[in-house]
C-alpha cells in the first residue's frame, strides 16, 4: 500500500511520516512538499537511507495540475493524506493570496487528481480554527459552526468543505480531520512553543499576545499522528473527526512553564499589541474518534513539554539554520 502524503517536509507531515515508516512495514510512502519557508528538507533527512525504496519526495506545488497528474499516474496511491498547507495566521493576515493558492486551490487540485486516478481514499487534515473562538465555556464539536477569524481559517475552511463537496458530489472517500494544537519536534520556529523556547535559550524577549490569556487546547504532535492513521484506516468517507487530547492552557502559563524549565527569568516576557481576530479560546471534543476508532492521546504534556524543550536543547543544528 502506497500513500502519498502533502506538505511531509512540514512538522506534523514530517511527522505523521516519520510515524508510518516506523509502524507499518512494507508501508510506502510519497512525500511531496514545495518546500517552501515551513517546508524543510532536513525534517526528513535520513529517511530514504533508513527506508529504501519504500521513501521517496517528489518536490512539487500541490496547485500544479500537470505535475499531480503526474505523481498519480506513476503510482497507484491507496491514499491521500493532505498535510499540505500554509498555515502560519500572522502571515495570512499580511499575505492572503498565499493561503487560497495552497490551501484552498491545491486542496482542489488534488480532490480532483485523486478522483481520476482511482485515489480510494482523501484524508483533509484541518484545524480546529475554522470554529472560530469559544468562549469561556463548552467545547467544538463536528457539529459546530464554522466561524474562521483570519484568512488562515477561512482558507481552511473552505478546503474542508471542498473536500467534503467531492464526497457528495462524487463519492469519493473524504474524511476531515480538525485537530487543536499541536507541539513536539520539528515544529518551524515561528511558532508559539518553539519562539519561547528558542528566544529564550538566547537571553531574548518573548513577545506575548495582548494579555497572554488566550487559551488554546494542545496536542503531542505524535497523538495527532496517530489518530489520523486511525482515520485513515477505519474512518467512515464523508465524516468529520475533531482530535485533541483535553489540555487547554493559557499561552501565560504555557510560556512561565517553558521558563521554568529552563531556569530563565519570567522578565523575559514582553507583552506585544494583540493579534488582528485573535480567536480568545479553543476547546476540543473529540469523543467521536475516541469511542468511533478506539484512539486516545498517550502523551501527557506534564512530560511531552519538557521533552520538547530538551529536542529544541540538544538539536540546535536543526533549528539555528532557521532562525536568525
Amino acid at each position: 500500500m502506497r500513500l502519498l502524503v502533502t506538505g511531509g517536509c512540514g512538522f506534523i507531515g514530517s511527522n505523521f511520516i516519520r510515524y508510518i515508516l516506523e509502524h507499518y512495514d512494507p508501508e510506502f510512502v510519497t512525500n511531496v512538499d514545495a518546500l517552501t519557508y515551513a517546508g524543510n528538507i532536513s525534517n526528513v533527512a535520513g529517511l530514504a537511507a533508513q527506508y529504501g525504496e519504500r521513501y521517496e519526495f517528489f518536490h512539487a506545488d500541490i496547485a500544479n495540475a500537470d505535475l499531480m497528474d503526474e505523481l498519480m499516474r506513476k503510482h497507484q496511491f491507496f491514499a491521500v493524506v493532505n498535510f499540505a498547507a500554509e498555515s502560519h495566521v500572522d502571515r495570512s493576515i499580511n499575505s492572503p493570496q498565499n493561503f487560497i493558492h495552497t490551501n484552498v486551490v491545491g486542496t482542489g487540485v488534488l480532490l480532483d487528481a485523486a478522483r481520476r486516478h482511482g485515489v480510494r481514499r482523501f484524508v483533509q487534515v484541518s484545524t480546529d480554527e475554522v470554529y472560530g473562538s469559544l468562549w469561556p465555556e463548552g467545547r467544538f464539536t463536528e457539529e459546530s459552526p464554522l466561524d474562521p477569524s483570519s484568512p488562515y481559517s477561512a482558507s481552511k475552511a473552505g478546503a474542508d468543505l471542498l473536500a467534503l463537496a467531492f464526497h457528495k458530489t462524487f463519492g469519493e472517500e473524504v474524511i476531515v480531520t480538525r485537530c487543536s494544537n499541536n507541539y513536539g519536534p520539528y515544529q518551524f520556529p515561528e511558532k508559539l512553543i518553539p519562539l519561547m523556547i528558542l528566544n529564550a535559550v538566547r537571553e531574548r524577549a518573548l513577545p506575548v499576545y495582548g494579555d497572554g490569556l488566550n487559551v488554546r487546547d494542545w496536542i503531542h504532535v505524535e497523538d495527532h499522528c496517530a489518530a489520523i492513521e486511525a482515520v485513515l484506516l477505519n474512518g467512515r468517507p464523508g465524516q468529520v473527526y475533531n482530535i485533541g487530547a483535553d489540555c487547554e492552557i493559557k499561552n501565560l502559563d504555557l510560556v512561565h512553564r517553558i521558563l521554568d524549565h529552563l531556569g530563565k527569568p519570567k522578565e523575559l516576557i514582553e507583552y506585544v499589541t494583540d493579534r488582528l481576530g485573535h480567536d480568545r479560546r479553543y476547546a476540543i471534543d473529540s469523543s467521536k474518534v475516541r469511542l468511533e476508532l478506539g484512539w486516545k492521546p498517550l502523551h501527557r504534556i506534564e512530560e511531552g513539554l519538557p521533552a520538547t524543550i530538551d529536542w529544541y536543547l540538544s538539536h540546535r543544528d536543526w533549528w539555528e539554520k532557521l532562525v536568525s
